[in-house]
């Protein structure tokens, strides 16, 4: 069993009394009974509460994978993690998908846009469910009197509410700022900007990961952590992403303090580098050493945190019976969990080779993530390097980085659910955050960012580079070799300003086969019709009024 080991009882509990409304309208959890009155007293509540917090990245409710806790969406279509990698890599050059759900093409094509698709408002309720949870469980935490750590409690359950909004400034660049001071309050509050909510997420987290800069050392995350629960790396991870894009989201260089959290998780956190990439990305990367290297996982069991939405989505999605035996890859096999709709493009696996034969011939390991089949004597059965036709599914190749199988080689049987931790946040990325923020001018030498590079590149059998090769634009094809299909490539394209206008074009963009431009605007999603009928205190976006 992979769960956060927090408590079995509180968690039960927690899963079965907590409800929230999504709805800006109403900020208060409902929470059915009290803390005192859980058997075990308030500390097995609050434990197990934070599961729940926790879980909300990953499972879509309470009641196992067909039930959702933001009423109105599909419970398959609309947990955090999915929503992540439709908003962040179906929108972006990597990878499409297929299947022409009502909403889906319109992301997969970056074509179309509006505030009624219910990709972006899956998304948005998510982050208005977290955070409110959040807020509730910080509320009742501060006011237990005699709960063991209880500033790290509180200091996790504000890590949390900062992810969620680290996806609310990403994504759709503002919304309504809640905190536990709002609880109870039913009035619409007015929308924060973007600098606004900047300000207060990189207040919240330097609070709880810089000595320097907090209010006060209790505050302050461990070190040191339950797998899966946050520590002070998994801050300074967050914190170093926010500054990255800083002139993205408020016009201001951050790239000394990019530079500086990027560098002190690589220095301080105690992380290496898996010493096989493949690891990271199988059933057991919980605990072959590629748990070394993740900084950060989002928990996936095949039994008791089963959902359609986390890295079941990934490696279903990407399995088809028509040209592959899904069983290889840990799916149980057969059209129904097989779902045959993610492919990626030639701007993903164009980087290591331009044919599959290349890719097959590659030094570099993760050149042979792809599934191309093109040795097989039936034609059919083979995919093809040109993405003619998105909605085909022999058209791209499909990934197969992520894999229901373990990585040690002790065979598991092939269940519907996948049991692959989802790694959020890992040591290579922070290695070429500290890269790019050095050539941004954020600190450090040269020496240094071509140092780190070449680890990623030497740990996957890639040639090194010399310090003449060594840019900008090489590092973001580097993040792209390395994070693709990770839930970070749409951020990565705005910070080099690629993602909108024609200066990059990738197949599909702006619906064309060979792509096209698309308008500025895009660079934000719009918000959601129903969060402004709910709140009429929002306001849309430019570009989509």
């Amino acid at each position: 069993m992979k769960n956060i080991k927090l408590n079995s009882l509180g968690l039960l509990f927690s899963l079965l009394l907590i409800s929230s409304c999504t709805d800006d309208l109403n900020t208060e959890n409902k929470i059915d009974i009290s803390p005192d009155e859980v058997k075990g007293g308030g500390s097995a509540f609050i434990i197990g509460s934070m599961s729940k917090v926790y879980s909300t990245f990953a499972l879509s409710g309470s009641n196992g994978p067909g039930s959702t806790d933001t009423p109105g969406d599909d419970a398959g279509e609309s947990p955090f993690l999915r929503g992540i990698i439709n908003l962040e890599d179906f929108t972006a050059d990597g990878m499409k998908n297929r299947w022409g759900d009502n909403g889906l093409d319109q992301l997969t094509t970056t074509s179309n846009w509006d505030e009624n698709n219910k990709f972006f408002r899956y998304v948005y309720n998510r982050v208005y469910y977290t955070v409110p949870q959040a807020n509730r469980l910080i509320d009742i935490i501060k006011k237990e009197p005699d709960l063991p750590n209880k500033e790290q409690l509180v200091s996790e359950m504000r890590f949390l509410r900062s992810l969620a909004y680290f996806y609310l400034i990403d994504c759709f660049g503002k919304g309504t700022l809640l905190t536990e001071a709002d609880l109870g309050v039913t009035e619409p509050k007015s929308e924060s900007t973007r600098e606004e909510l900047f300000k207060f997420v990189t207040k919240e987290l330097t609070d709880i990961c810089d000595a320097e800069l907090t209010s006060s050392a209790d505050k302050l995350l461990p070190f040191t952590n339950t797998y899966g629960r946050a520590n002070r790396s998994v801050a300074r991870m967050l914190l170093a992403k926010l500054y990255l894009n800083a002139e993205v989201y408020i016009g201001e260089n951050k790239y000394a303090q990019a530079y500086k959290y990027s560098k002190l998780v690589i220095d301080e956190g105690g992380y290496k580098l898996a010493d096989n990439f493949r690891s990271l990305f199988c059933r057991d990367n919980n605990i072959t050493d590629a748990k070394n290297e993740i900084i950060y996982p989002l928990i996936a069991d095949p039994l008791d945190s089963q959902s359609y939405g986390n890295t079941t989505y990934l490696i279903n999605g990407s399995l088809s019976s028509a040209t592959m035996n899904p069983i290889d890859f840990g799916n149980p096999g057969g059209d129904n969990n097989a779902w045959g709709g993610h492919r990626a493009t030639k701007a993903w696996y164009g980087l290591f080779a331009n044919s599959a034969q290349g890719l097959a011939e590659s030094s570099d390991d993760r050149a042979r993530l792809f599934f191309t089949n093109y040795t097989s004597t039936d034609l059919t059965k083979r995919h093809n390097y040109e993405m003619t036709d998105y909605k085909l599914w022999v058209d791209g190749f499909p990934s197969i980085k992520f894999v229901n199988t373990n990585f040690s080689g002790i065979p598991v049987s092939p269940i519907l659910f996948a049991g692959t931790d989802f790694p959020l946040y890992r040591l290579a990325d922070a290695y070429l955050m500290l890269a790019e923020s050095i050539l941004r001018g954020g600190g450090g030498t040269t020496g240094d960012a071509l140092f780190y590079v070449n680890a990623i590149r030497t740990r996957s059998n890639a040639t090194p580079i010399s310090a003449s090769e060594l840019s900008l634009d090489f590092i973001l094809d580097e993040r792209a070799r390395e994070l693709n299909f990770e839930g970070h490539r749409r951020t990565d394209l705005i910070r080099y300003g690629k993602f909108t206008g024609g200066s990059y074009l990738w197949p599909w963009k702006g619906g064309v086969k060979d792509g096209n431009t698309i308008p500025a605007h895009y660079n934000l999603f719009p918000i959601p019709l129903k969060a402004i009928q709910a709140n009429p205190k929002l306001t849309q976006n430019p570009g989509y009024n």
